[in-house]
């Protein structure tokens, strides 16, 4: 009998539709070189645009476990939400999963990328992420900061009639899931150490809370404590540490082969995934899944924007998208499908065969490159 997944999809905005057409063509073939007719993906398709007002959009997300979506425009300081932090809520998807690791042949503005082979756990669901603000002049402001002065104390609002308010909610229970969810990627995956990223410095509450209840789980869960060495470990062996978020962005560039799995908030995982990504040549290849560990429901997208200026025009670099989907078949067993994939990719870089983005910087180094665009690229990687 052949084993088949159904993956709901959507191809989203910009250049969303040309690197989903490349991805799904790339993805159904390598199963077809790596299983035959024994393995196959029942693609989907559901427009997320009409996410708040249909909601069988969900439930087909949730009855399948796996979706795979294109990048998804998000107005800046007015109109609705974005349809990537309501998916993240609606279907609890607290782990955001961002593994950085660098392809030979790929320009980078580092000396040496590949020191760098990072997996971010971002938490995905609280913070200021949750989007609990009131605008400046509003009458529910107005009343917020009535309360915060009037009945809790507050004295530090400088300018309350001009200013906006937002809230940012950290609990123990969403640090303890993500940073669990971390430690068990890491002990599964052999990896050396978790460090957890925070500003607890100055957020004593908030991020000095995730530091905490981080270190209390990893010595009550996962037998942590501090060897002969100084060095916190659990029982596996695992190192947890933890570093400040400024400090850390810092240390990644100077001694990235010193940090291997990342847990950390939802706005800093949103800086560091993005800063590392671009130290191994950009987001334009960076994968990226949201995922909930306990109901097994998982969404898999590009980390990148719509690129709505050459949206149509064959030069996107489907990269991203690819290696996201090749995460997916990962979580569902189907790694060598995932392997010819990742050989095909290396096999393009390494021989200056890209799209763009990547072809721009390599000749402005004075390094020999081939275009292709985004459609050229996929079939490049089949053949």
């Amino acid at each position: 009998m052949a084993e088949t997944r159904r993956v709901i999809f959507s191809a989203g905005d910009g250049i969303g539709p040309e690197i989903m057409a490349a991805t799904q063509r790339v993805i159904d073939r390598a199963l077809a070189e790596a299983y035959g007719s024994e393995k196959a993906i029942i693609w989907d398709e559901v427009d997320l645009h009409k996410l708040s007002e249909d909601s069988s959009i969900l439930e087909r997300i949730k009855a399948a476990g796996t979706a795979l979506k294109g990048p998804m425009m998000t107005p800046v300081g007015k109109g609705a939400r974005s349809i990537n932090v309501a998916l993240r809520q609606s279907l609890d998807l607290y782990a955001c999963v961002r593994p950085v690791k660098y392809f030979a042949g790929v320009p980078s503005p580092v000396v040496h990328p590949e020191l760098i082979g990072m997996v971010v756990f971002r938490e995905n669901t609280e913070d200021i992420y949750s989007g609990i603000e009131w605008n400046a002049g509003t009458d529910e402001v107005k009343r917020v900061i009535s309360f915060l002065e009037n009945e809790m104390g507050v004295k530090k609002i400088r300018f309350p009639e001009t200013s906006s308010i937002g809230v940012k909610n950290v609990s123990k229970e969403g640090s303890e899931r993500l940073v669990r969810a971390a430690i068990r990627y890491a002990e599964s995956n052999k990896r050396r150490s978790v460090t957890l990223v925070h500003k607890g410095n100055i957020m004593k509450f908030t991020e000095g809370g995730f530091r905490a209840w981080g270190y209390e789980l990893a010595e009550r869960e996962f037998g942590a404590k501090v060897d002969d060495k100084g060095v916190i470990r659990t029982a596996s062996g695992i190192e947890i540490k933890d570093c400040i978020c400024d400090n850390f962005l810092q240390k990644a560039l100077l001694r990235p082969q010193d940090y291997d799995v990342i847990a950390t908030l939802n706005l800093n995982g949103d800086y560091i995934s993005d800063a590392l990504a671009a130290q191994v040549g950009g987001i334009g290849y960076a994968p990226g899944a949201n995922i909930n560990y306990e109901t097994g429901v998982a969404v898999y997208e590009a980390t990148h924007g719509i690129a709505p200026d050459i949206a149509g025009k064959n030069l996107a670099n489907p990269m991203s998208l690819i290696f996201s989907a090749c995460l997916m078949l990962e979580n569902f067993g189907w790694t060598e499908a995932s392997a010819r994939i990742y050989a095909g990719v290396e096999k393009l870089l390494a021989a200056g065969r890209v799209t763009s983005d990547f072809y721009y910087l390599k000749t402005s180094q004075g390094e020999k490159a081939e275009l292709l665009g985004t459609s050229e690229f996929a079939d490049a990687i089949l053949s």
